[in-house]
C-alpha cells in the first residue's frame, strides 16, 4: 500500500471521526417553556442550572424552571430531591415540566421540579472528568510580603460514585524566602447510596508551618447525609472516624492518634446574573486517644462568573484552630484570605 492511500486512509477516518463527533453533539433536545426547541449536547444539570452545548454558540448555560422537557438517546445519572437515583435515557412526555426517564424496567414520569443532578454516562475517561483551577496572589510593598496561593479540584464520574482529588497551597513569602506554609491535599471516594446518604474515605496530607505540623497523614471513613438539596444549594453533613499521623517540626516525635470527625458543609449558586457561587465549610476533630485535644477548620471560597461560567473571580479563606498544637512554641491558630481567578472545566 502507497503512502498517497495510507495518507488518503487518515483522512477519511479522521473525516468520519469529526463528523460523527459533531453529529454526536446535535442529539439532545430541550423544548423551552416558551416552545423553542434547542439542539446540542446535554453536559450536566447541577444547582438548577444545565449546562449545554451548542454548535456555532458553544457552551451556555440554562435555567432549569425555563425548560418543558428534555429528549436524549444517552445514558444519564438522574438524581432527586428524595435521594433516589435513576439510570436511563430522556423522552418528551407531553406533559408540562415532566420527562420520561427510560430505564431498563421500563418508563418513569419525573417531574423536572424534582430533579437535582443529570450527569451524562460517558465512556470516555476525559468527559467523565471536570474541574477547576485557581490562582491567587497578594502583595505589599511596605512589608515586602507576597502571598501566593494554588488550589484545584479535580472529580472523575462513574455510575454511583465520584474521585475527588483536591489540593490547597498557601505560601507567604518575605524577601524570597518561604516564612509559612498552608498545605493540604486530598483523595477522597465518594459512593451513593439510598436515601439522600453516601458513604466516603479520604486520605489526605497536609503542612502547617504555623502551628508546628510539619506533615499530617490521614485515612477517613465517613457517612454523608443531604439535609437539603435542591435548584439553588446543598447542605449537608457527615460523621465519622480518622486515623492520623502527625509529625512536628521540632523534636517532640511522631504521634498517631485515632479521632471524631464531624463536617458540616453548605454550597450555594445563584444562576441570575451575575453568577454566584459560595463554597463553606466546617470540621470538627475530636482526639480519642488523647482526650481533651481537637482541631477545627473552616474554608469559606465565594466566587463570582467573569463574562462567561468558565471563568471566576473570589476569594478563598481559612481559618485553622488546635488547642493542643504539636509543639508549645506553636501557634494555636492560624488563617488567611487571598484574592483568587479560577477557570473550570466541563
Amino acid at each position: 500500500m502507497s503512502r498517497k492511500t495510507v495518507y488518503a486512509i487518515f483522512i477519511l477516518i479522521l473525516i468520519f471521526y469529526t463528523n460523527k463527533t459533531a453529529f454526536a453533539q446535535k442529539t439532545d433536545t430541550i423544548v423551552h417553556i416558551n416552545g423553542n426547541v434547542l439542539t446540542g449536547d446535554l453536559r450536566k444539570l447541577a444547582y438548577g442550572v444545565i449546562t449545554w452545548k451548542m454548535d456555532g454558540m458553544g457552551t451556555i448555560s440554562m435555567q432549569e424552571v425555563k425548560v418543558n422537557t428534555i429528549k436524549s438517546k444517552k445514558q444519564f445519572e438522574i438524581k432527586m430531591k428524595d435521594g433516589s437515583i435513576y439510570f436511563g435515557s430522556m423522552d418528551t412526555s407531553g406533559i408540562a415540566r415532566k420527562v420520561n426517564i427510560l430505564t431498563e424496567g421500563g418508563k418513569q414520569l419525573l417531574d423536572i421540579n424534582e430533579i437535582v443532578e443529570i450527569y451524562p454516562i460517558r465512556g470516555n475517561f476525559w468527559m467523565r472528568t471536570s474541574g477547576n483551577f485557581s490562582l491567587g496572589l497578594n502583595y505589599s510593598k511596605g512589608s515586602d510580603i507576597t502571598t501566593l496561593a494554588f488550589s484545584g479540584d479535580l472529580k472523575y464520574r462513574k455510575k454511583r460514585t465520584y474521585f475527588d482529588f483536591n489540593w490547597d497551597n498557601n505560601n507567604t513569602i518575605q524577601k524570597d524566602t518561604i516564612s509559612s506554609s498552608n498545605i493540604n491535599t486530598t483523595l477522597s471516594w465518594q459512593r451513593l447510596l439510598k436515601n439522600k446518604w453516601s458513604t466516603a474515605m479520604a486520605i489526605g496530607a497536609s503542612q502547617n508551618t504555623e502551628m508546628g505540623t510539619k506533615l499530617r497523614l490521614q485515612l477517613n471513613v465517613t457517612g454523608i447525609r443531604d439535609i437539603s438539596y435542591n435548584i439553588w444549594n446543598r447542605f449537608y453533613a457527615g460523621a465519622g472516624l480518622t486515623l492520623l499521623h502527625e509529625k512536628p517540626y521540632d523534636d517532640s516525635g511522631v504521634t498517631e492518634d485515632l479521632a471524631g470527625l464531624i463536617q458540616v458543609a453548605w454550597k450555594v449558586y445563584k444562576y441570575i446574573l451575575p453568577q454566584v457561587w459560595v463554597d463553606a465549610n466546617i470540621n470538627f476533630v475530636p482526639y480519642l486517644t488523647n482526650p481533651g485535644r481537637y482541631r477545627v477548620v473552616i474554608n469559606l471560597n465565594p466566587k463570582v462568573s467573569v463574562f462567561t461560567t468558565n471563568f471566576k473571580i473570589g476569594f478563598a479563606s481559612y481559618y485553622n484552630f488546635d488547642n493542643q498544637p504539636p509543639s508549645d512554641i506553636s501557634s494555636t491558630n492560624d488563617y488567611g484570605i487571598n484574592l483568587q481567578v479560577t477557570y473550570t472545566f466541563h
